[in-house]
Parts: C-alpha cells; sequence; structure tokens
C-alpha cells in the first residue's frame, strides 16, 4: 500500500447546505448536488461531502449508524488487484474487515475496514485515474 490518503470523506446531513459552506470558506468544485456527492480538490487530498446515511448504507453495516462519526479516510490503488492485496495486508495486521472488497455502485471496486481504534477506511479503485504525483484526478 502505498503511502496516500486520496479522499477524507465526512457524512452531512444536508449536502447542499454543507457545499454552500465550504465553498464559502474559498473550497473550488466542479460538482453538483443533483451527483449524490460533492468533491473538493485541494492541495493534497480530496474533500468529499456525502450524504451521512448514504455512507451508512455504502460501508454496509447498521451498527456504525449509531456509533459513526461520519468521517471516512480513502486510499485508492492504481490496480483492482491492490484492493484485495491491501485487504490480506490489513487483515494480517488485526484490522477489522467491514466490508469485503466487490464492485461498487459507482462503477469502480471498494471494501471498508476498520484500524485497531475503530477509524473508518476505504479501498478503492475505478473511481478516478491516480497522478504520477500519487493525487488523485477529480474532474
Amino acid at each position: 500500500m502505498e503511502s496516500r490518503i486520496s479522499l477524507l470523506t465526512l457524512g452531512v446531513s444536508d449536502l447542499s447546505k454543507s457545499k454552500k459552506f465550504y465553498e464559502a470558506l474559498g473550497f473550488k468544485t466542479t460538482w453538483s448536488e443533483e451527483k449524490g456527492v460533492i468533491f473538493f480538490k485541494t492541495n493534497g487530498t480530496v474533500l468529499s461531502l456525502f450524504p451521512f446515511s448514504e455512507l451508512c448504507k455504502d460501508i454496509g453495516s447498521g451498527e456504525f449508524e449509531k456509533k459513526f462519526g461520519g468521517i471516512t479516510i480513502a486510499h485508492n490503488t492504481r490496480e483492482k488487484s491492490e484492493v484485495d492485496e491491501i485487504f490480506k495486508v490489513v487483515q494480517e495486521a488485526g484490522g477489522r474487515i467491514v466490508k469485503k472488497p466487490q464492485d461498487a455502485f459507482w462503477g469502480g471496486y471498494s471494501g471498508y475496514f476498520a484500524d485497531p481504534d475503530g477509524h473508518m477506511w476505504e479501498v478503492a479503485w475505478g473511481a478516478f485515474p491516480i497522478k504520477a504525483d500519487g493525487h488523485l484526478d477529480v474532474p
């Protein structure tokens, strides 16, 4: 696994309101609420806003809806096979697999794991290409 954090996703209660808030802070996006998710390019990690209820559904475990803080960290891979390879390492390192890697509704391949303190990570392939410098290429 390359030491890269591709996305930091915030589960939000009102996508439009949150988009306007971050735009007022100077964040720039080409995404609209109709797409169901907002991506803001930054000078590093991409900030993503996603409805909290949809984020819980994507993780696929009802147990998180009550105690989940609504933040996920994502590592995007260059190749689909890397997702499964990373999950093998996570399992061996003592991480908890929450959602095994599988084809995703958005056309890619992803899964979720929790680190030893319960912080939620998504490992994904296919949404956006990775630039040579390791950054996501979000349109």
